[in-house]
């Protein structure tokens, strides 16, 4: 299920009192999957003063910025 599909079911529920909580339980489990995610695919912050912070995945000389990292994973889970 999308985040957006999933933040819709909170909407929704808002409307039914059934919404406390949900939209921290879904940023929490969006961030804890994330970092699991960074752990393994071996995400590293490769410090280039040229570029700013950038980080690689696998050890691979392809660089990325944080927010491509989010964008890459966010693809991957189909989010």
């Amino acid at each position: 299920m999308t985040l957006k599909e999933k933040f819709e079911q909170i909407l929704i529920a808002f409307w039914t009192s059934e919404w406390e909580g949900q939209c921290e339980q879904v940023a929490d489990d969006f961030a804890i999957g994330f970092a699991e995610w960074c752990i393994k695919k071996r995400v590293d912050f490769f410090d280039d003063t040229e570029i700013g912070e950038t980080y690689t995945i696998d050890g691979f000389v392809s660089r990325y910025k944080m927010n491509e990292l989010l964008e890459i994973y966010k693809k991957e889970k189909g989010l």
